[in-house]
């Protein structure tokens, strides 16, 4: 039952640093692209945002995971050799006197993994916006991209575009012919086709 509290406690925090994630990737990223995606973006496309990612990057997931590992087995060192003097620098004010046990240790450590998680995370996804809206700005301004979609729309008309993203309300795509980015409500779309789909 306390394990239950302390969730629902943790919980709500758990959702604002999502928000966070997203917000500060998905403004960084469109930024550079002359875009203020605040404007374009439900509350939930921000949640979702950085869970989208790690599906998305099978790399970044896999990097989270190792992360998680490599703070555990330095949380298990720590606890080890808490009574020498390198592990109490490392802990600061954290002074544990002999009889302190290692699940006592461990209550004290956790905020401290938590925090280098949370800290490690939040650069991750601040270097992916930064990476992916400077190389997605450098394609475009070069047009150097080929087309990933055609783009099917309710009027009949269709095109072929190379779709850089897409929330639940828009999409965001370029053409050759027109340099600029259009930014298109998906109500207008009646559908989408994958050009050169490499997975089939």
């Amino acid at each position: 039952m306390k394990y239950l509290e302390r969730i629902q406690t943790i919980l709500p925090l758990g959702y604002l640093y999502l928000i966070l994630l997203g917000l500060l990737k998905e403004s960084i990223q469109f930024y550079q692209l002359g875009i203020n995606i605040l404007s374009f973006s439900s509350i939930t496309d921000i949640l979702i945002s950085p869970i989208s990612d790690l599906s998305k990057y099978p790399i970044l997931l896999f990097s989270v995971a190792a992360i998680l590992i490599v703070l555990f087995s330095l949380q298990a060192l720590l606890i080890r050799n808490s009574s020498k003097s390198w592990a109490q620098k490392i802990l600061g004010e954290n002074r544990f006197n002999p009889e302190s046990t290692s699940k006592e240790i461990q209550k004290i450590t956790l905020p401290l993994v938590a925090l280098a998680f949370g800290f490690v995370l939040l650069s991750f996804f601040v270097g992916l916006g930064i990476g992916k809206g400077a190389s997605t700005a450098r394609m475009i301004s070069k047009g150097n991209y080929t087309y990933n979609y055609k783009i099917n729309f309710s009027s009949g008309k269709s095109l072929d575009a190379y779709v850089f993203a897409s929330n639940s309300a828009y999409f965001f795509y370029v053409t050759k012919d027109n340099k600029n980015v259009s930014i298109i409500p998906v109500s207008v779309i009646g559908s989408l086709e994958i050009i050169n789909n490499k997975h089939l």
